[in-house]
């Protein structure tokens, strides 16, 4: 704060009357309203990331250049980490439509003309602030691409899908989400992409004109994605009729400024746009209500459920992707959704996936794998027995690394006198933990997760994999572990694998074996 007040005396000459910490907003900045004498206001704020602060600046006066409705900054500090902007009052457009929203959706004329003229004035931003910006100040990176999309839509699978318990076939649903990536960047674009477009970004000022806050996070990107960001916000509840207008008054400001596709092209993309955001907004809502269990986004839940149902509506030949159709519509499908339960009793006791076959596939899900490690085979096994004392295994490999299994909770033959001076590979060390069984029983529980493992990496021609046992000499409960665990593998795949007992010295392979013709 001292720091905010120095920087507001270098730009103003003066000391402030007054200070007023706004309320805080998604992200982690401070807002604070700054006061002069003379009742002149500006906003200070305080931000947690230099890089964020940095984009942001950069931004708004590329903006400001270009005369765009944003607030300008009027002065920086040093490190970046604070500027002052100027003050576009207290009155968001998420504010001034409060009523609509509480209505159901029901938003009456003077409504109406806000989000319109909102509307209206974003390809404005998108177009003309995109003229000669360099996309390298961008934060956290400068173009709208498929690792975009796939890191999304994997918050949707991890944060959302796989809570709710239902069956489905990881590697089909992985195909499906590739191709869809791949359509989403598909077509050529050199807007500026605002990424967080919502009424809550909106200020309007006394005679409601928007202007635009929070757009640090922007790149370079498809402008369908703004427009499918703020129209399909779950919790606005806009009716089929009012979207429809909205999107035919962007799609004729937007003739403005470039060369706009058919209505027939526009409203196929929007909708991919569409579905991406839904399923953005339920991984959000998966994490923010499920994990952190505020409330407000456990409560809107069924609201996005309910765009994610119109979606589901369309005909194929809009979303063609069979297999994710196929997942969400009986993700739809599911009581708890059907019936609008409340979210909290999604079950975060996991899920299951499918046993057939990974390979076949529909037609337009693409292949069903896409690893690049995919087909080389043969498999090699790696097995190590270790002392966590001197530290993991390191994976030669290059791939990271594979399971590590900690041995320490079994009974240890080490604390007796005869076997102090024996492994894991002399008999009275093996009579020992086998009649003693805790050993017996924790590797039937390796054996399931490795048997799985390894019939999958087979199936899909992976090259390497790896187990390690720890113990706190390496010498006993590792060595046996790792041992019987390689024995195992290779008489039930017949797979080459390479047994390392570190600590001892010991290293054997047990060439593959070959195959009957």
């Amino acid at each position: 704060m001292q720091q905010l007040v120095k920087l507001y005396q270098q730009w103003a000459g003066t000391e402030p009357a007054h200070i007023e910490q706004l309320a805080g907003a998604g992200s982690n900045r401070q807002y604070y309203r700054i006061t002069a004498a003379d009742g002149a206001t500006v906003i200070g704020v305080v931000g947690t990331s230099r890089e964020e602060n940095h984009a942001f600046v950069y931004l708004d006066r590329h903006f400001v250049h270009h005369k765009l409705p944003v607030p300008a900054v009027l002065a920086v500090s040093d490190d970046e980490m604070r500027y002052l902007q100027t003050d576009l009052g207290s009155t968001s457009l998420f504010d001034a439509i409060r009523g609509g929203r509480e209505a159901g959706g029901r938003y009456d004329l003077a409504e109406q003309t806000l989000l319109k003229r909102t509307i209206r004035a974003l390809p404005d931003l998108q177009i003309r602030g995109a003229n000669d910006l360099d996309w390298n100040q961008c934060y956290p990176q400068p173009v709208f691409d498929e690792d975009n999309v796939l890191f999304d839509l994997n918050y949707f699978k991890y944060d959302f899908l796989k809570l709710t318990g239902l069956d489905f076939h990881e590697m089909k649903l992985e195909a499906s989400f590739r191709r869809f990536a791949k359509d989403l960047t598909s077509e050529p674009s050199a807007s500026f992409m605002y990424r967080d477009f919502q009424a809550r970004n909106v200020m309007l000022d006394a005679e409601g004109n928007p202007f635009f806050i929070d757009f640090q996070g922007g790149r370079k990107g498809p402008y369908y994605y703004d427009l499918a960001s703020f129209l399909w916000q779950a919790s606005a509840r806009y009716s089929y009729k009012l979207r429809r207008e909205l999107v035919a008054e962007y799609y004729n400001s937007l003739k403005q400024y470039v060369e706009v596709p058919s209505v027939r092209h526009f409203a196929g993309r929007l909708s991919l746009f569409v579905l991406f955001r839904t399923l953005q907004v339920l991984g959000a809502y998966g994490f923010r209500g499920l994990y952190e269990r505020k409330q407000h986004f456990i409560d809107s839940i069924p609201m996005a459920m309910d765009n994610l149902r119109d979606l589901l509506s369309l005909s194929e030949d809009m979303l063609p992707y069979p297999y994710l159709r196929e997942v969400l519509a009986r993700l739809a499908d599911m009581p708890r959704f059907a019936h609008r339960e409340e979210p909290t009793r999604l079950r975060g006791d996991g899920y299951k996936t499918t046993e057939h076959n990974i390979y076949p596939a529909h037609p337009q899900d693409g292949p069903a794998t896409f690893s690049k490690y995919d087909g080389k085979g043969p498999l090699v096994v790696r097995v190590y027995s270790f002392s966590y004392r001197k530290g993991i295994p390191e994976d030669p490999s290059g791939n990271g690394g594979g399971y590590v299994f900690d041995c320490r909770s079994t009974h240890n033959p080490g604390r007796y006198e005869p076997y102090k001076k024996l492994t894991g590979l002399d008999e009275p060390v093996i009579r020992f933990l086998e009649d003693d069984g805790e050993i017996l029983d924790f590797l039937t529980h390796v054996y399931a997760l490795a048997d799985k493992h390894v019939e999958r990496y087979v199936q899909r021609g992976f090259t390497s994999l790896m187990f390690c046992f720890g113990c706190t000499g390496g010498q006993h409960r590792s060595v046996y572990s790792a041992q019987h665990l390689a024995e195992h593998i290779h008489e039930k795949f017949g797979v080459e694998v390479r047994v390392y007992h570190r600590e001892q010295g010991i290293e054997q392979t047990f060439s593959a074996k070959k195959k009957e013709s």
